[in-house]
């Protein structure tokens, strides 16, 4: 069954919450972590990431006459505020804050996975697999990051 323009903009509003999500979460992990280390620049590096990423499927939903989400998912700000909670109370050591970005990356890939799923039109399914792309390949930074940290601790 063919998308209309509505599910086609229902598609890109989940992944643009999820893109907020994700933007919203390195941020706090950054902010999270002690002093100016190179975890801090990771995170806050994918944090402008998953902006751009926002930006580009609220141009998107705009294009085809949609309204893009505000803010982020119901998920996306428990998780959010689940990392601010561990950190409170001082459990933000650099493998837990890991364990968690690498858990907010899975739920980005499988909403990427599931959009692609979906008959989208061609331009929009080329901006949907790069942004994918970019998803996997900041899960697996962050898993790589997460492994070492585990094999120091």
């Amino acid at each position: 069954m063919a998308l209309t323009q509505n599910d086609v903009i229902d598609i890109l509003n989940d992944l643009l919450e999820n893109s907020r999500d994700g933007e919203y979460g390195f941020r706090l992990c950054a902010e999270e972590v002690e002093g100016t280390s190179a975890l801090r620049t990771t995170f806050t590096n994918r944090a402008a990431e998953c902006a751009e990423a926002a930006r580009e499927l609220e141009a998107a939903i705009v294009r085809l006459g949609g309204k893009p989400a505000e803010g982020g998912t119901a998920s996306g700000a428990l998780h959010r505020g689940w990392v601010h909670v561990k950190g409170a109370v001082g459990a933000n050591s650099e493998t837990s804050m890991l364990e968690e970005c690498e858990r907010g990356e899975d739920a980005a890939i499988a909403r990427y996975r599931k959009a692609l799923q979906q008959e989208l039109p061609a331009d929009v399914r080329a901006l949907v697999e790069r942004q994918a792309q970019g998803a996997q390949k900041n899960h697996d930074q962050i898993k790589r990051l997460r492994d070492q940290s585990r094999a120091t601790s």
